[in-house]
């Protein structure tokens, strides 16, 4: 199923450094690529505008994301003052989401579950505990 996701910039795709770029965060181009293979329209969703939001632009397109849409829920949609600015889509991938920023390896997980680059590690092996009752009994 082709979804229509929204990612924010600043904080999400790169650290927060505007109205510089900050630092890429691990795995968000990555991530981004994948989704971006398997056909879902990605939207570039943040607050940067004017020479700003090109920067933005520009980054991603150099680290090989291509954006089908900015700041809107279509390309080339007609702003309408009378129509909320909120974008039309399926799923936001955000810094500001409630609980924090999932981070991009549990985001591949949850939309690429099929994806050869998610990490399963193993779950560390817990030593059966007795309980305090049952030591007791036995001396």
């Amino acid at each position: 199923m082709e979804l229509k996701i929204a990612i924010d910039f600043d904080g999400t795709i790169v650290e927060h450094k505007y109205p510089e770029i900050g630092n890429v965060i691990p795995g968000s181009f990555e991530v981004l690529r994948e989704l971006q293979a398997q056909g879902h329209k990605l939207i570039l969703w943040t607050v940067r505008d004017g020479i700003d939001l090109q920067n933005a632009v520009d980054f991603c397109l150099e680290n090989g994301v291509i954006f089908w849409a900015i700041n809107e829920s279509y390309p080339n949609e007609e702003f309408n003052k009378y129509i909320s600015r909120k974008v039309d889509v399926d799923i936001f991938i955000d810094d500001r989401n409630i609980g924090g920023f999932l981070g991009w390896q549990k985001i591949r997980e949850i939309l690429i579950p099929d994806s050869p680059h998610i990490v399963k590690l193993e779950e560390p092996k817990v030593k059966k505990k007795t309980s305090f009752w049952k030591r007791k009994s036995k001396k």
